[in-house]
């Protein structure tokens, strides 16, 4: 009878973790537009083809995430939403977005790449202070909504933004997020402020006055010779700092501007850096399964 009993109980096991890695299989590079009709005002926009070459994507009329879940066996409930750059005219998808994802993946974070609105671009349509922000906070209610089914925790929610995708991060991440209880659309209602960021040599836009005392902890990192964003990503370090607000802040002696995972460098601190940010994701204890003991919020 126990022997029978534990196959029973060993059986059940092996269809949870099988049913649990066909979720993980079909969930991967799974694309979800941000808004089933289509963003708010450009709803007859929708269908529009999206352009791609290269290293880049735009013409994004229909913005969404896709996402990229770690194996079950791996998975700590963290998960971070990644926001690429380009410079609000295109979105550097597969070097800031599609292989930071597979770093994550590693570390056991789901990791959800978001295509948003690009108000830069040739003919756009769109406003850089309104729409990209827009497509950010529905993005941080949209994987808050998915927290369940996705294996996430919803206080585990990070964002990682490189360039022009750190000033998207700055747009949600200073405010307090909340939702809108009353809105038809339960994503609505749900708040789109990140637990803790993780800001790759962010744009010069969108960094407040003063940084509030409740942000999320941030991790910092830009190269002294980039003329675009060494500035910005030390100012944002001096005012985390004035708030008493957690700040990890890396500056590379070289590595320019948009040196996205570091693989293609020669630069030893630059190739490496990616073990900088995971050393940093473990000291906020954001790699322990959520739930554990030692889990808890980053500090």
């Amino acid at each position: 009878m126990l022997l029978k009993a534990f196959s029973q109980i060993w059986a059940s096991c092996l269809l949870l973790h099988c049913l649990s890695t066909v979720a993980q299989a079909q969930n991967n590079g799974l694309k979800i537009p941000l808004w089933p009709q289509g963003a708010p005002g450009f709803e007859n926009r929708r269908n529009e083809p999206e352009q791609a070459k290269d290293w880049w994507v735009k013409n994004i009329h229909n913005p969404s995430v896709t996402v990229f879940l770690p194996p079950q066996t791996k998975a700590t409930g963290t998960a971070v939403i990644i926001m690429p750059g380009g410079g609000h005219r295109e979105l550097v998808f597969n070097a800031e977005g599609v292989e930071p994802a597979a770093f994550l993946n590693n570390l056991g974070i789901a990791a959800i790449v978001l295509k948003y609105r690009l108000g830069r671009e040739e003919n756009s349509p769109y406003n850089v202070e309104k729409h990209p922000r827009q497509d950010a906070e529905r993005a941080i209610r949209l994987v808050r909504s998915k927290a369940s089914v996705w294996g996430i925790d919803p206080m585990r929610i990070g964002v990682l933004g490189f360039s022009a995708g750190g000033e998207v991060a700055n747009m949600v991440a200073y405010g307090p997020g909340n939702g809108d209880p009353k809105a038809t659309d339960p994503i609505d209602r749900l708040n789109s402020k990140p637990n803790f960021l993780m800001l790759i040599y962010p744009g010069p836009g969108f960094i407040p006055a003063a940084i509030p005392t409740d942000a999320p902890p941030v991790f910092l990192i830009t190269a002294n010779n980039d003329p675009c964003c060494s500035g910005s990503t030390i100012e944002l370090l001096q005012k985390y700092r004035a708030a008493k607000v957690p700040v990890e802040a890396h500056i590379l002696a070289q590595g320019s501007h948009g040196f996205n995972m570091g693989q293609r460098s020669k630069l030893n601190a630059v190739s490496s850096w990616p073990q900088r940010l995971a050393d940093w994701l473990s000291d906020s204890n954001l790699l322990l399964p959520a739930g554990s003991a030692q889990a808890k919020k980053p500090e």
